[in-house]
């Protein structure tokens, strides 16, 4: 199973971006999905996830600003980023479970990452 990530990038204070990350196969009921984001130096964070039952989950820091969504036809997991602020620039990375698992088995595989940079 691989996960590609995309849509990285630079934007200012306010702006969005659209993160997307393919999987080679399985569809989003199948696993859980998530989006994580990383700063060197610093803990993991766990963004948003989407899980086996349709569970939308948020940390605190993404709620009301960013959307986690799918499209299951392309195997596609998507992260929409609104009102995007510079504490958020970092490496985000989708993950997944096990499949047929939920989120809280883990995350067995990882994307390569993709950096967002707010300045």
């Amino acid at each position: 199973v691989q996960l590609v990530e995309s849509g990285g990038g630079s934007v200012q204070a306010g702006g969005s971006l659209r993160l997307a990350c393919a999987a080679s196969r399985y569809t989003t009921n199948q696993w859980c999905m998530a989006w994580f984001r990383q700063v060197p130096g610093k803990q993991r964070e766990r963004v948003a996830e989407l899980d086996r039952d349709g569970t939308i989950r948020y940390a605190d820091s993404a709620k009301g600003r960013f959307s986690i969504s799918t499209d299951n036809a392309k195997n596609t997991l998507y992260l929409h980023m609104t009102m995007l602020r510079p504490e958020d620039t970092a490496t985000y990375y989708c993950a997944a479970s096990g499949v047929f698992l939920m989120c809280n088995s883990g995350f067995r595989y990882w994307g390569q990452g993709t950096q967002v940079t707010v300045s």
